[in-house]
């Protein structure tokens, strides 16, 4: 019988980087010609109202931590707060989200470098950039977090870059000529509809900051130190996004003149530092990919070693920890093998899948809040009532808003997958006749005492 656990090696600031790096902060620059389009310039302003609608989703995500610190995140929660069938279903419908990313992150740098390098098939990249996150993470997080430090290192530097040829060129007379404005974040010519519209979108950029909860048996003091993680990633991921989204803005403010909105990044990129900032931005949308990537691996691995310790998924594959990388090898493994997918699906239906499943996660995390704490702990008492009520009901509609938001394709493919859980829980119950497999809480508790 496998006596190998997880090692707790994890502090707040690999933690951070983690989660940092599955949401690359250079995606600010991606999206930000279709949200100016939409918000008519407003894009800093939707990017606050994100950020204050997902704050009510990272509290509920570190008071779930506090109370189950396993590497399931949402699917543990679920389950053991609500309810063992609505656990399953979530962490079905999660995998969604989670099998998905590694997937578009291989598909998109291998179409970055297939352009640099067009005489190299693009099949080529893929399977390197598949092999290379793969063996990283299963050497162990140690090593990841190495590689993470560099990756998001390089990226800051390239925001860091760009902040500065802004300055410069805005104090030289470039775009507004002006550091301050308010029409980014106060204009009576747009409806607050469309900053919410925008807001809708910019809410997927902060897709990240929950992963980090699946490393819960991998940290020392998780039940601390994984909600303060939670905060600083979305407090510095919302900054990072509010601070460049405006400086595009005053650099660049007729956001009607873009001559492709998808591309608009590298537009600004040219504008403001010329061909060698449009390289340098180029790597830079290269990195954050490959960092992302890497990161994602991880998560995600981490939950098909939960759900396969339960025996949800085959035991002897998904539940089994290398005996001394102490990392589960197989389910990343497979998970490299899943984002082969790259070569067949194109980027809208991965990108439908991800957001579903996200939001799937994000409601469901806050009901789970609800019901541990208020109704079953019945921690009703002064503040307590906003902790475990308000808050996470604030939480679930902004989640349950963006839900309402996406697209019919988004929809139709995340219902569909959900339905094929359905089934599998079916069989799994033997038409709910038995009760599906539930994590142990205790074990994991009792191993990080230990450690």
């Amino acid at each position: 019988m496998q006596d190998v656990k997880l090692k707790r090696s994890l502090t707040v600031f690999p933690l951070v980087l983690f989660g940092l790096a599955y949401m690359a902060p250079t995606t600010v620059f991606t999206g930000y010609g279709i949200v100016a389009e939409i918000t008519k310039g407003m894009v800093p302003a939707a990017y606050i109202v994100a950020l204050i609608g997902l704050l009510f989703t990272a509290h509920s995500y570190g008071q779930m931590v506090k109370a189950y610190p396993v590497a399931g995140s949402a699917y543990t929660y679920t389950q053991r707060a609500l309810n063992p069938h609505i656990g399953f279903l979530t962490g079905w419908v999660i995998l969604l989200d989670y099998l998905f990313l590694p997937m578009i992150n291989a598909l998109l740098i291998a179409l970055y470098l297939n352009s640099y390098f067009p005489t190299v098939p693009f099949s080529v990249w893929l399977i390197v950039f598949l092999i290379l996150i793969t063996t990283v993470n299963v050497i162990g997080v140690k090593i990841a977090t190495k590689m993470n430090l560099l990756l998001i290192g390089s990226q800051f530097l390239i925001i860091a870059i760009f902040i500065v040829l802004s300055i410069k060129g805005l104090l030289n007379g470039m775009g507004s000529g002006t550091l301050f404005m308010s029409s980014p974040f106060v204009n009576g010519e747009t409806s607050l509809s469309l900053v919410l519209a925008g807001s809708s979108i910019l809410c997927l950029s902060f897709l990240g900051f929950d992963s980090v909860t699946t490393f819960s048996e991998e940290t020392i003091n998780a039940k601390k130190v994984i909600p303060k993680a939670i905060f600083l990633i979305v407090l510095i991921g919302g900054g990072l996004f509010v601070t460049i989204s405006y400086l595009i803005h005053l650099v660049y403010p007729n956001f009607q003149s873009f001559k492709n909105p998808d591309s608009a990044a590298l537009e600004i990129a040219v504008y403001v530092g010329g061909n060698l900032f449009q390289s340098i931005f180029l790597v830079g949308c290269i990195i954050g990919t490959l960092a992302s990537g890497l990161s994602s691996q991880a998560s995600v691995s981490r939950l098909l070693y939960a759900m396969g310790r339960d025996g949800v998924l085959p035991k002897q594959i998904f539940g089994y920890l290398h005996p001394k990388f102490r990392t589960p090898i197989y389910s990343i493994i497979l998970v490299g093998i899943f984002a082969l997918s790259a070569l067949f699906v194109d980027l809208v239906t991965a990108s439908s899948f991800i957001n579903f499943g996200a939001l799937v996660a994000f409601t469901f995390v806050n009901f789970s809040v609800i019901s541990h704490y208020f109704i079953r702990e019945k921690q009703r008492n002064g503040i307590n009532i906003l902790k475990y009520l308000i808050f996470p009901l604030v939480g679930a509609g902004f989640a349950i808003w963006l839900w309402a938001s996406l697209d019919s394709r988004a929809l139709l493919l995340g219902i569909g997958w959900l339905g094929l859980g359905f089934l599998v829980l079916i069989s799994t119950t033997k038409m709910f006749s038995e009760q599906p497999p539930e994590i142990s809480v205790e074990n994991a508790e009792v191993n990080e005492i230990q450690t």
